[in-house]
């Protein structure tokens, strides 16, 4: 049963086309990779499905919903959350300032004062508290959740907005570059943290990633992106041999190794 239904998603800005009649399908539980070379067009996908950028053509279904007629601000409710290429952190603020924000829309009343007025406030408060202690122990974060973000090593980084979306709890989950900067170790660290969080959370994933054993290994179906357009859609094994995929991004050494 598809969760995310992508169809004909075409975007343009001014002549140029950035997503060309975009077609794809996600499957609740499953995790699903969108590769490509750098400019096909990934990033925009996933702003287009985030509501950052408008399409110019083209439906999204998400479970019952027309992801298009949300807004950014309805899209943790809706049960998505993403991460970014570029880290969104709070680089100030300590680790578990930044994860206790993406509490805000569940537990709204008393998340970012400490003047809270009544016992249903100061309820929510310690179920927001607990859910991000909770949250800080499953990624390995409790030792550095006092810590200011700019100090930690970039991998951290990437834990800590990673954290901060799974805080909302989410059905959905946008995982844009998460291998960025990694060693091959945290690379394969963070295989089996995705698929642990498919299998003990039931969550559907779509994961944008340059890192190819990290896609090959942890991926159900990949979709390829090159100029904008899907040239290619299938399993690990079948993307590996397939000659357009080769040709336009992987190149026969990756994708020997790949396979």
């Amino acid at each position: 049963m598809s969760i995310l239904e992508v169809q004909e998603l075409t975007c343009a800005f001014g002549g140029l086309i950035a997503l060309d009649r975009v077609s794809f399908a996600i499957d609740e539980h499953s995790i699903v990779g969108l590769i490509g070379p750098n400019g096909a067009g990934k990033s925009t996908l996933l702003n287009c499905l985030c509501r950052i950028y408008e399409p110019t053509a083209g439906q999204v279904r998400y479970a019952d919903t027309n992801l298009l007629d949300r807004r950014t601000d309805e899209l943790a409710a809706c049960g998505i959350a993403r991460t970014f290429q570029n880290l969104e952190l709070f680089r100030e603020a300590t680790v578990r300032e930044n994860v206790l924000v993406g509490c805000d829309f569940r537990f709204r009343a008393g998340l970012l004062s400490d003047l809270v007025a009544g016992p249903a406030a100061r309820a929510k408060a310690r179920a927001a508290h607990e859910r991000v202690e909770a949250e800080l122990a499953a990624l390995g974060l409790t030792e550095v959740a006092d810590r200011v973000v700019s100090t930690l090593p970039y991998g951290q980084e990437k834990r800590v907005e990673l954290a901060r979306a799974l805080v909302a709890d989410p059905k959905l989950i946008l995982l844009d570059e998460p291998a960025a900067g990694a060693n091959p170790a945290e690379s394969a660290e963070l295989g089996d943290l995705i698929l642990r969080l498919r299998e003990e959370r039931g969550l559907t994933i779509l994961l944008v990633e340059h890192d190819m054993p990290l896609v090959m290994r942890t991926c159900d179906r990949i979709v390829v992106l090159d100029h904008g357009a899907k040239i290619a859609e299938g399993m690990p094994a079948e993307i590996a041999s397939d000659p357009n995929v080769i040709e336009a991004y992987l190149g026969e050494e990756v994708a020997d190794a790949a396979g």
